[in-house]
């Protein structure tokens, strides 16, 4: 493969991933990806600590007309404590496992996420990305479970791949991550250990909070910035994989390389979302290898281009416009043509 232009083309058509397996893939980047740096893993930690502090320093002294400036802001800083959580969950924040685990619940337990529970959930969508009927992020439903859901979940199922997309993770937060049936038996001693982590925290931290900030408190103090949180989160796991021509596929027509290499998608936001956010966003290198920490994604993304670039897709920048083009087409599942969009449903 030859070098290519910043602006890669669109998908590539799924015989280019023939003779291609994802092993060959990782062996293409260097060591040095790979290599963990605990000064680097640290700095991003305290990087999400003192923005989130600001951020709560701002909310806390911000007149009313301010108030969702700094909501958002510190949404967006806690995104970052969620993003150094997920290299902990993938085992890329430091050498010993008990560090990962340490670190990753101590993060997760104000966003009330548990740990064990994401992570093993998250290690699924990364064995099945883009795999209909297994996939558990942002899988489309197909025609036939559409029809046969009912008028209230067609509704739901409606604003949520519609207008009300920033919701989204809020739902497979709850849904998933506290019913021990989504999880293998041998799995759940450590489910229970983080679904009680995040309770004991529940009921130590919001009657304190209430008590001393009141009911407005609680609103002002940690759920709009968990909402601002769960914009990102619903709108990064949302692009990572969901374009109008990115299709999702059966087994046996699935294929990993076209999934994690030519399925995942780089989208470019503001620098300091960016920053904040700990290059997250530069997702097909994480995706070909979860190895890989976050703060090397960039040195792995541009060894691929140089590589495989042909096989990649297009890369976008986040706007109003990407995500109308999201929201406004990515609806039910096609075979054929990726999706097919509620309007196209009524029509037909």
């Amino acid at each position: 493969m030859t070098a290519i232009s910043d602006k890669l083309t669109a998908a590539p058509e799924p015989g280019a991933f023939s003779d291609l397996d994802l092993k060959t893939v990782v062996r293409s980047l260097p060591k040095e990806c790979f290599q963990k740096d605990a000064r680097k893993a640290w700095a991003r930690v305290v990087l999400s600590v003192a923005a989130a502090a600001l951020g709560y320093g701002a909310i806390a002294l911000s007149p009313w007309y301010l108030l969702p400036l700094a909501w958002f802001f510190t949404g967006t800083a806690l995104t970052g404590w969620f993003v150094v959580a997920h290299d902990c969950g993938h085992r890329s924040f430091a050498n010993r496992r008990w560090v990962n685990d340490l670190v990753g619940h101590v993060l997760m337990m104000p966003l009330l996420y548990p740990f064990h529970s994401w992570r093993l959930l998250h290690d699924h969508h990364h064995i099945h990305t883009n795999e209909q009927g297994s996939d558990n992020a942002w899988e489309p439903m197909t025609l036939e479970e559409y029809a046969g859901s009912g008028v209230f979940w067609q509704w739901l199922y409606q604003r949520v791949r519609g207008g009300f997309w920033w919701l989204g993770s809020v739902g497979h937060w709850a849904a998933l991550h506290f019913d021990l049936r989504n999880f293998a038996p041998r799995d759940q001693s450590k489910v229970k250990l983080s679904i009680a982590v995040v309770a004991i925290f529940a009921a130590l931290f919001f009657p304190t909070l209430i008590y001393f900030t009141g009911v407005w408190g609680l609103v002002k103090f940690w759920l709009m910035p968990w909402l601002g949180y769960h914009f990102w989160m619903s709108t990064f796991t949302l692009v990572h994989h969901t374009l109008p021509d990115i299709q999702f596929r059966y087994v046996p027509e699935w294929n990993a390389v076209e999934a994690q290499l030519g399925g995942t998608v780089h989208c470019s936001y503001p620098r300091w979302v960016e920053i904040l956010c700990h290059d997250i966003n530069v997702h097909v290198p994480h995706h070909v290898s979860v190895g890989i920490p976050s703060y090397n994604l960039r040195l792995a993304h541009a060894h691929l281009k140089q590589t495989w670039g042909e096989l990649m897709h297009r890369e976008e920048r986040f706007s109003w416009a990407l995500m109308q083009d999201i929201v406004g087409e990515c609806h039910i599942y096609h075979p054929q043509q990726a999706y097919q969009s509620f309007a196209e449903l009524k029509r037909n």
